[in-house]
């Protein structure tokens, strides 16, 4: 019995450029600090309203927790409300630190996901023109990392792109295949196509 493939969470938010960034929360290391101070392990430097020392996410009792121990002095927030002390973290939380939002994502491999990965990130060429139509539609509420985004709906993907609902979902059986999670859950196929085509560099921010 092998039980169950972990999960891989991470911390998604934009940097200064305005690209979006990952933090894998790989449990090797079981703290991570968040700070405006460079020595943090995510050090958000250009944004003045974080504190030098701002709050830290640790791996307790088998899962990621935050905790804002009165270091900040603007505080730090999940879903919109303000935690003092630890905070257990759920796949989709949003994270408010001075102002930059953090998404906490998590999300279950395959197991040969490792070694396929690559391969399953189709080029800009592989895709139609209307495959990638929906898909920047798709991505389009991601824009600037917002943490509180869910990707669009058939409907209203067919409203902007004047399709059927039948195309589209054709359009997005196909992109499923495409970069490779067609084998998900249908709850996970529609925010894991979005997180792999923008972790790729297929959509970008200035894209949407």
């Amino acid at each position: 019995m092998t039980g169950e493939a972990p999960s891989c969470p991470l911390l998604r938010y934009t940097d200064a450029e305005g690209r979006t960034a990952e933090v894998l929360l790989t449990g090797a290391a079981a703290r991570l600090t968040v700070g405006r101070a460079p020595e943090n392990d995510l050090a958000l430097t250009w944004d003045a309203e974080v504190s030098r020392l701002h709050a830290t996410f640790e791996w307790i009792g088998g899962t990621w927790t935050i905790a804002d121990d009165g270091l900040s002095r603007n505080g730090t927030y999940v879903n919109g409300e303000r935690i003092t002390g630890r905070r257990r973290l759920h796949a989709g939380d949003g994270i408010r630190v001075g102002g930059t939002l953090l998404a906490y994502r998590e999300y279950v491999p395959r197991r040969d996901e490792s070694t396929r990965v690559a391969a399953d990130i189709p080029t800009l060429s592989a895709l139609t023109e209307s495959q990638r139509a929906v898909l920047l539609a798709l991505c389009r509420p991601f824009k600037h990392g917002s943490a509180y985004a869910v990707p669009t709906t058939n409907q209203q993907i067919g409203a902007e792109l004047f399709l059927s609902p039948d195309a589209v979902k054709t359009h997005l059986r196909a992109l499923f295949a495409k970069f490779g999670v067609e084998e998900l859950p249908h709850n996970q196929k529609r925010l894991r196509l979005v997180e792999r085509a923008l972790q790729s560099g297929v959509v970008r921010d200035r894209d949407l």
